[in-house]
């Protein structure tokens, strides 16, 4: 792999690590959305590039899946809110 693709990996990992303790210590469930819609999004970048570099064209709908469900899981947790939810902020 290349030095730039190991950077970027490296890079998305760390954001990864500090979006999952956001994840489960973020003060109130809105947050924790957006942590987890956050974490979707990193991940399916991560899938992206290794997808690239290992010319593996099946990965990128891996990473279409990923952020459908990670954009769906954010619609239904906005409507729970929506709805009267238990807030605690």
């Amino acid at each position: 792999m290349s030095t730039m693709v190991l950077i970027s990996l490296a890079v998305m990992a760390l954001a990864l690590c500090l979006t999952f303790i956001r994840l489960f210590r973020g003060p109130s469930l809105p947050d924790r959305v957006v942590a987890l819609e956050l974490f979707s999004s990193i991940l399916v970048g991560i899938i992206g590039v290794v997808a690239i570099a290992a010319d593996v064209a099946l990965l990128l709908d891996v990473a279409i899946v990923v952020a459908l469900m990670g954009f769906m899981a954010t619609i239904g947790f906005a409507r729970f809110l929506e709805r009267g939810g238990p807030r605690d902020d």
